[in-house]
């Protein structure tokens, strides 16, 4: 943008200072003017850390104690007297933390992160007090729910809020130390688990009961944590909260968890079962309809899913989540049925799972840096699940303990790099002002998917279980082993251990073989999701640094040196010392909250201000002089124009151009040839052109000066059909959309006689369904025709011959074959006929002619 200046009379020079006041002429209206500030800057690694710290206490928070709560809930069970209700505590935290996830997403972009993360911390803790002294299984369910509520905020939040501080390119590797944190907390739930509930009493309290109350101090050191460093810039979205959504999604969805939950023991076909099939699809129907008529205010906005690259983001991450939460269950599994080992070190067991996952995160997180694309580690991710579930099912009871060791690192290692590079997808395929409701979908869908995973490989395993174990005792149970006995194993498998050798080991092969064909339903499951993630659209992730986070609380930050302290100076109070304007569009259109920053001609600050959501902005000038002013805007490219201050007030406009851009090529569809100067056309949701570009011979184009959000591409190229497809333009601004455009059909063929010879130089005329002329051509030498460059339709085809011939024909896609007959030979004939029969009456009237002429004379004579 070429700069400009605005010219003013300079008046008397006045003294130089530090605070700017506003000009007591503006209306009150006007945007405020801030004190001198330091640049801009971007986090560093170490304070970025400061922040995941808490962060991940959160999510520490949460998964600990799933898995601590996992192992001590028979023991809890037992002490509160209800041992055949203890699914009914792990199925109201389920639910709750599920349909919150969503809600929280939504929430955080309307009034922001840290109110919203601090909130699902605080009723997380509130939950785990009040399970502490839960007296009845019926008390623990309802208090399991309230930590729900919190626990559905945890973990999408901490992926939203990295969203918002760390380069797309940077997200993978920070949110690798989530499914890290993930995994520790797989390791050491169980070992604490296992030790709370062995201890009869700890510091006067049932050891069960330390369990949720383990929580309280780790909840408490993440409040402080978040409350004093996460600070992250944020601007408040003026939307309505979609309640309603949030009941019918709840509707929706919660009879399905229960289903999850309580299908094997109700039965999948029961009345039970197929009641809540139908409340839920009720319930789903409802929340279609009620997130189309909420539009952008929606829980789950329904425009998100026209990006192809975030609804396969949320389908593979579905998918993804049915394999790997069902493998994580059955893995503990193998080593306690299978292996005799305790909850404690079976727990301890999963840490190759940890490794593999700490590997995988950090490798994919690498890979994302430094080459900008995604697409290919969630493939390979969810092929090396499939591979390691795969090598599961091979092992066999009395494997060496090294090969299941192994295996789940390599499951470990498919995890680490799949699941955060989805929920990047998913962030990077929206626009940034619904980062928290693309996370939370990520999240909710993962969620969704595991727990259908769980139930459905629980429900295979039990199902294959009586079957496998029969097999292993060749086909028939033996005398001292009947089916009553059976089924009693299958509920209680803690018996196992103390039967004889000859029934204890058809039973553990049986339990394997089982699991064995488990395993190979997940890496088939996992092989589904790599076929499903092929169809992801991958838009390239960007470098470019996130706004600096105000990070004034953030301890011990980067030092810096000091600078030179400036001689003292105050600023003149006359209210003419200033400049306003309004910063807009090159379409007009205001934009809102620019920074403008005013420096002097040796570059030092003196003057900050931020304009309003109408685009005015009101900037003011320490003296009179010549200044810079640098007007930035997210998403625009920054201007800088050179001004002078006088005395009175001045207002100078200021237009800005968007930094994202549009490229691609423009081929030929079905050869795949690249077309030269074709017009490709960029239009906003009012219609309005915001960029064109004519294409090079190689077919390559670029639009320049384009903002996140919705546009209409079109191209146009000669002979070729013209084409237009809607595209959204991500938050990074930049996107990539190759074009293939259809030639238009071509209507051929020969003009020939009855014999087949074809007619040469005969005139064949196009004329359409209205009787107008489209084309005219002529027959080469061996009577053929070409009409190219015809639209779609029916025509009139008419030969020229000695009569014109007519004919009807339809034009489609491609080339059209047409032939005309021309009577051209018996034409001919007829034609001499007639010439000779002209002759013989012409000749037949001079006869006469002299006869009459003869007899004049004779008679004239006489007289």
């Amino acid at each position: 943008m070429p700069n400009s200046s605005t010219q003013a009379s300079v008046s008397t020079p006045s003294r130089v200072a530090a605070p700017v006041r506003v000009a007591p002429s503006i209306a009150p209206s006007a945007p405020t003017i801030e004190q001198s500030a330091p640049p801009e800057r971007t986090l560093t690694h170490r304070q970025i850390m400061t922040i995941l710290s808490g962060l991940l206490l959160g999510v520490f928070l949460a998964a600990l104690d799933q898995n601590i709560v996992s192992v001590a809930i028979v023991r809890i069970a037992n002490s509160l007297h209800g041992f055949d209700k203890q699914a009914w505590a792990t199925t109201a935290y389920l639910i709750t933390a599920t349909i919150s996830t969503p809600l929280y997403g939504k929430l955080a972009d309307i009034y922001g992160r840290k109110p919203c993360y601090l909130i699902a911390i605080g009723v997380f803790v509130l939950g785990s007090v009040a399970c502490t002294f839960a007296t009845s299984m019926y008390q623990l369910a309802g208090f399991r729910a309230l930590q729900g509520v919190g626990a559905g905020g945890l973990m999408s939040l901490a992926f939203t809020i990295i969203g918002d501080i760390v380069p797309p390119r940077e997200r993978v590797r920070y949110q690798g130390y989530f499914m890290m944190v993930f995994g520790i907390a797989t390791v050491l739930g169980p070992v604490l688990g296992g030790f709370f509930s062995n201890a009869d009493h700890i510091l006067g309290l049932s050891g069960w009961r330390w369990v949720f109350l383990v929580n309280v101090p780790i909840g408490g050191l993440a409040l402080v944590v978040v409350a004093k460093v996460l600070n992250v810039p944020f601007e408040r979205h003026r939307h309505r909260t979609d309640w309603l959504g949030a009941i019918t999604l709840a509707a929706g969805t919660v009879p399905l968890l229960i289903v999850a939950q309580q299908g094997r023991e109700w039965g999948w076909r029961s009345p039970h079962a197929l009641l809540c099939y139908g409340i839920a699809a009720a319930g789903l129907a409802l929340f279609l309809v009620v997130e189309f008529l909420m539009k952008d205010s929606a829980l789950i906005p329904l425009r998100l899913f026209r990006s192809r690259t975030f609804s396969i983001a949320i389908l593979g991450g579905f998918v993804v989540g049915v394999a790997m939460f069902g493998a994580i269950v059955l893995v503990p599994l193998y080593f306690q049925v299978v292996r005799g080992y305790s909850p404690t070190r079976s727990g301890l067991f999963m840490l190759p799972l940890v490794v593999g996952i700490m590997i995988g995160a950090q490798l994919s997180g690498l890979i994302t840096k430094f080459t900008g694309r995604y697409k290919a580690l969630p493939i390979l991710g969810s092929l090396v699940i499939g591979v390691g579930s795969l090598l599961f099912a091979l092992v066999r009871f009395d494997s060496p303990l090294w090969q299941p060791l192994l295996y789940c690192g390599v499951i470990g290692f498919g995890l680490g790099g799949c699941m955060q590079t989805l929920i990047i997808a998913a962030q990077n395929a929206g626009p940034r002002a619904d980062m928290g409701v693309s996370t939370a979908s990520a999240t909710f869908f993962r969620q969704m998917g595991g727990t259908l995973g769980v139930a459905v490989f629980l429900t295979i395993l039990f199902n294959l279980l009586p079957r496998k174990i029969m097999a292993a005792f060749g086909g028939q149970l033996p005398p001292e082993f009947d089916a009553a006995q059976l089924g009693r194993v299958e509920a209680n498998t803690s018996g196992i251990a103390a039967l004889p050798e000859h029934l204890r080991t058809p039973i553990l092969v049986g339990f394997t073989h089982a699991m064995g064909g488990v395993f190979a339903v997940a890496a088939a499951v996992a092989v589904v999701a790599a076929f499903v993630l092929l169809f992801m659209k991958e838009i390239p992730l960007q470098d470019t640094p996130v706004p600096a986070v105000v990070i004034e609380e953030i301890v011990e930050a980067e030092p810096e040196p000091e600078p030179e302290p400036e001689p003292e100076c105050e600023f003149d109070e006359s209210p003419g010392l200033s400049v306003s304007g309004r910063v807009q569009r090159e379409d007009g259109q205001s934009v809102p909250d620019t920074v403008l920053t005013l420096i002097d001609q040796r570059g030092r600050q003196v003057s900050r201000a931020v304009g309003n959501s109408d685009g005015e902005y009101l900037i003011g000038a320490p003296h009179t002089g010549g200044y810079v002013l640098i007007v930035s805007a997210f998403g625009y490219q920054p201007a800088a124009l050179s001004i002078s201050v006088g005395s009175r007030p001045h207002r100078l406009d200021v237009s800005l151009l968007g930094s994202g851009e549009v490229s691609g090529v423009v081929r030929s569809a079905g050869r795949g040839a690249p077309l030269g100067d074709a017009t490709v056309t960029l239009t906003d949701a009012f219609g309005d052109v915001v960029g064109s570009a004519v294409t090079t011979s190689d077919g390559d184009f670029t639009c320049r000066g384009v903002l996140a959000g919705t546009y209409t591409l079109v191209a146009v190229a000669e002979h070729m059909r013209p084409s237009a497809i809607t595209l959204t333009v991500p938050d990074s601004g930049m996107l990539r959309h190759d074009i293939e455009l259809a030639p238009r059909s071509v209507l051929a063929g020969s003009a020939c006689n009855e014999r087949g010879d074809g007619i040469p130089d005969a005139q064949i005329t196009v004329l359409d369904e209205a009787g107008d002329l489209i084309a005219v051509t002529r027959t080469d030498d061996t009577g053929r025709y070409v009409v190219p460059d015809l639209a779609e339709g029916r025509y009139t085809v008419m030969a020229r011959g000695y009569p014109a011939a007519f004919s009807r024909v339809t034009v489609a896609d491609g080339e059209v074959a047409h032939d005309v007959l021309l009577g051209y030979e018996r034409m001919e004939a007829v034609s001499d006929v007639r010439r000779e029969v002209s002759v013989d009456r012409r000749e037949a009237s001079v006869d006469r002619m002299e006869t009459v002429g003869a007899d004049r004379r004779e008679v004239a004579d006489r007289v």
